[in-house]
Order: structure tokens, then C-alpha cells, then sequence
């Protein structure tokens, strides 16, 4: 009888364990494209993956906690949507335009000319655009969970690129299908590459000139190689949006106590990423000054230019090609 109650108590326990041993804490794999650095110290994107984490582990009293691989360390730059989509990876700092050869609406996150303010961008999480491009994105097993948008700059090794009539005959990184479309457009030959490599090709000459975010522009050191640089300081045709992602399918096997905190360290976020990405676009001028390249800035004559062969090569090839994409478009453009 004595042994029958031992055992039986040892199984209650056991049973009791259970739900304990099920929240043992869970390791989730986060993987970027951009420099490594600290949570204090570097480009600003791996730190607010960092400050993410940090929090989402405070928050979950270590339930959740997260390895981090910049530089593209453990999936490379264009794949981790498809990782992320799968559920081999659980989380990026991914701009959503590189998803665009899979999933076309998504080019939508660098169309230029199209987003021409943080505000602006931010305002697309609570209107009908954003709504719909989470439905788009949830459809294929993808999360957005902090809003973040980033303006951007040209590097060239040659002469300054202001206006259109600039670019005729280089060969120009756009960053998107229909960023190299506007390129085309005006007489560039584009060249996709992911921002992490447009150093070697500068550096080789596989490109001439290269778009992209701000902190881009300084993380990847393009001012070794260029001679001039277009700040977005005051106008810029480049807005991209660049999101932290998650897995849907690693999302949904959070508790809901989990999710919630996610979302909440997410969204909290976001005033960080757009201030931060604000100040690399004065940081800019003062980094290339520094090494000795041409500052220039892009005025409204200039973007209206710009925006002018955007809306009839660009915007209109997104009407007529993609099923839902002048309802897209219509969205983007009623945000103020």
C-alpha cells in the first residue's frame, strides 16, 4: 500500500510538471543582411533587432529567447523570406521589396516615388493598405511586427545623380523590379544585387552608381568607392519599407501571452526605427563629406521629374501586370 502511494503521488507530480516542462523557454533564430554590432553601438537595424530581443526576453521572463546572425550569417539576404515562409527561420529584419520575385504585390514596399515621408509610411500599418498587404504577406507565412521604413540615397563613382538625365548610360543598382524600371526608364542599365554586395561591385565596376537606405549608404562603407552622394535629406524617389518579419508558423506556436508580447515590443519599436533612420540621413552628408565625396541634395523639381517617369514605367507596369495592383496603388496613394 506504502509503495502504491509513492507511486501514485510520483505520477501527480509528474503530471503537474507537464504544463511546466511545455513553457520551458524556446530558442528563436533571428538573421539580417546588415552589420553586426551591439545593442548601443552600430548600424541601427541590428540594434533594434537587438533591443527586441532583449525585451521579448525580459518581457517573457526568459520563456523566449533569440540567437541573432547578422551579415547574412545563417540564410542569405533574398532567401530568408523563403526561410521565413517555411518555417526554417524564425525571424528577419527583411525588406520586404526582395520578396518581390515571389510574391509581386510586395514590390509595392519600394515603389518610387510612392512613400515620400516616414509619417506617410508609418500612416500605412492603420489604413487600408496596410491591412491589406498583412493579409498578403499572413497568406504566404510571413508576420510584419514592426513597422519601419527607410529613405534612401545614391552613391555614384562618377559624376552626381540629381535628376533623371543623369543616369543615362550607367550601370545602376535599383533594389527593386520597379526601382530598376524607373532606372531603365532613363536610360540606366540597371544591375540587381542585394545592398550587402553593392560594395564588391562597386568596387569592381560591375556598377556605377547604387540606391539605397541611408543606413546603407554608411553601414556598407560605400564611400570607399564613390565620389559622390544624393542624401535623402530633403527629397528622395526612394522609400523602402523594412520590416521585422516572423514566421506565421513560428508566431503561432507562441502562447497567446507571447504573441501579445511580441507584437507589443514590436510596435514600440517603431519610433526608434524611424528616428534612427531619419538621423542616418543627416549622418549621411556628414560621413561622405568626411571622406572627402561630393554632397548633394534632391530639391522638388528634381523628385517631380522623377515621379513623372515612375508614374509611366513603373506604377503603371504594377496596374496592368499584377492582378490586385491599382487597387494597391489606389490604397498607397490615398495615404497623406
Amino acid at each position: 500500500m506504502r509503495r502504491t502511494v509513492i507511486k501514485t503521488l510520483a505520477l501527480a507530480a509528474a503530471l503537474i510538471a507537464l504544463p511546466a516542462l511545455a513553457q520551458q523557454a524556446r530558442t528563436l533564430k533571428i538573421s539580417h543582411q546588415f552589420p553586426g554590432g551591439t545593442i548601443d553601438e552600430g548600424d541601427f537595424r541590428d540594434r533594434m533587432v537587438r533591443k527586441f530581443a532583449q525585451e521579448v526576453e525580459k518581457r517573457t521572463n526568459g520563456q523566449l529567447k533569440f540567437e541573432i546572425y547578422p551579415g547574412g550569417s545563417l540564410v542569405k539576404p533574398v532567401e530568408q523570406w523563403g526561410a521565413m515562409a517555411n518555417g526554417s527561420l524564425d525571424m528577419s529584419l527583411y525588406p520586404l521589396a526582395y520578396a518581390g520575385g515571389r510574391v509581386p504585390e510586395l514590390n509595392i514596399g519600394l515603389m518610387p516615388a510612392l512613400v515620400t515621408s516616414y509619417e506617410q509610411g508609418l500612416r500605412w500599418k492603420d489604413a487600408p493598405i496596410g491591412a491589406e498587404l498583412t493579409r498578403i504577406v499572413e497568406e504566404k507565412g510571413v508576420k510584419i511586427i514592426t513597422w519601419v521604413w527607410q529613405a534612401g540615397g545614391i552613391a555614384s563613382r562618377g559624376k552626381p545623380i540629381i535628376n533623371p538625365e543623369d543616369v543615362k548610360g550607367l550601370k545602376f543598382r535599383g533594389g527593386s523590379k520597379e526601382m530598376d524600371m524607373l532606372l531603365k526608364a532613363a536610360g540606366a542599365s540597371p544591375t540587381n544585387v542585394p545592398s550587402s554586395e553593392i560594395y564588391s561591385a562597386m568596387q569592381s565596376g560591375v556598377l556605377d552608381a547604387a540606391l539605397t537606405s541611408s543606413t546603407s549608404l554608411i553601414s556598407f562603407r560605400l564611400h570607399e568607392h564613390a565620389k559622390h552622394v544624393t542624401t535623402a535629406r530633403d527629397k528622395t524617389f526612394w522609400f523602402m519599407f523594412e520590416p521585422i518579419m516572423m514566421s506565421k508558423a513560428s508566431f503561432d506556436k507562441l502562447t497567446p501571452e507571447q504573441q501579445k508580447i511580441v507584437l507589443e515590443v514590436g510596435a514600440s519599436l517603431e519610433k526608434f526605427g524611424m528616428e534612427s533612420a531619419r538621423a542616418d540621413d543627416q549622418r549621411l552628408a556628414t560621413v561622405y563629406s568626411q571622406a572627402g565625396d561630393v554632397v548633394h541634395d534632391m530639391n522638388e523639381a528634381a523628385f517631380a521629374k522623377w515621379r513623372e517617369i515612375a508614374r509611366a514605367s513603373a506604377w503603371k507596369d504594377f496596374e496592368e501586370r499584377i492582378p490586385n495592383g491599382k487597387k494597391l496603388l489606389d490604397m498607397a496613394v490615398s495615404v497623406k
